[in-house]
């Protein structure tokens, strides 16, 4: 008796479909968010972006907010000293972002009159912005057509056409030319698109536990309607963070950010008890320009 053939897997959703059931759900369900307000700067979804960068919304928007109400604009951070933009930045973590946007503040004061630039190309000029924040400024703050492509997007679009339960570990060229094959062709349409998938992964299709019964791509979705399949491609080592050079950087840093001037190395022992790991994380912080010694200890860098 012959074998009974396998299913043949459904075929990938067509862009059309694609947004006409991302795009009204977006408009339904979209977070409000200040830097999603039409009226948010150039310069404030540079700055949400850079901020945005591993760190949660919800850990984001209060930081958001004060530092634009400090820094409204690029000169604004500029004409501060750069441990200023370490102290602001409080815990949202990877310290070394406030140092990013501080130079590339700088460097938009100098090289472009103050103005966040447009273009990708000079958006990739700027210290610390690379392909995806100059494609999400792009698109967010001046409305180019450009591929946005995080975490959330790529998952919602390895399961909604590829059929895996998530993308590869590091960004792949087919991921690529999937994103910009079902990229509206419209402009603005096109940012819209970007940010609604973004939402969708951020809010229905997470990595952990997918609301799929909420989701508008569910009835053209490859993943579920192949029932789920697990995930068996390579995948991302976990990082960890109890015990790390990571963590007691942090606390390092949040030790100075503390006091009201220079920190003296004895206050800076009870933070962390190994004292070798202690030191050696002190020279990187020293290493990275994110702490300095002075007379009276450490501090946060002029």
């Amino acid at each position: 008796m012959p074998s009974a053939v396998p299913p043949r897997p459904p075929a990938p959703p067509a862009p059309a479909e694609l947004h006409a059931r991302v795009l009204p759900w977006y408009a339904e369900h979209a977070r409000t968010l200040p830097w999603r307000d039409p009226d948010c700067s150039p310069w404030g979804v540079l700055v949400s972006e850079v901020m945005l960068q591993q760190t949660p919304v919800a850990r984001v928007e209060q930081v958001w907010r004060e530092w634009l109400r400090r820094w409204p604009t690029p000169p604004d951070l500029a004409a501060e000293p750069a441990g200023e933009a370490v102290r602001a930045w409080g815990r949202l973590g990877y310290p070394r972002r406030a140092l990013r946007l501080h130079a590339a503040a700088t460097a938009i004061t100098e090289r472009f009159d103050g103005q966040v630039p447009a273009t990708p190309e000079e958006l990739r000029s700027l210290p610390g912005v690379g392909e995806y924040t100059a494609a999400a400024v792009g698109a967010f703050a001046f409305g180019v057509r450009a591929v946005v492509l995080d975490t959330n997007v790529r998952r919602v679009l390895a399961r909604a056409c590829g059929g895996t339960g998530q993308g590869a570990p590091s960004l792949t060229a087919a991921e690529r030319r999937l994103a910009e094959g079902v990229l509206p062709h419209d402009p603005a349409t096109s940012a819209t698109w970007n940010v609604a998938v973004m939402e969708l992964g951020a809010l229905v299709c997470t990595a952990r536990n997918p609301r799929c019964a909420d989701c508008p791509l569910a009835p053209v979705c490859r993943w579920a309607l192949a029932g789920h399949p697990a995930y068996d491609g390579p995948v991302r080592a976990p990082q960890r963070w109890q015990g790390t050079d990571r963590q007691c950087r942090g606390l390092l840093v949040d030790r100075v950010r503390s006091g009201t001037g220079p920190v003296p190395a004895a206050d800076l022992a009870p933070v962390w008890p190994d004292a070798a790991q202690r030191d050696r994380c002190l020279a990187s912080l020293l290493e990275d320009g994110l702490l300095e010694q002075v007379p009276g200890g450490y501090a946060f860098p002029a």
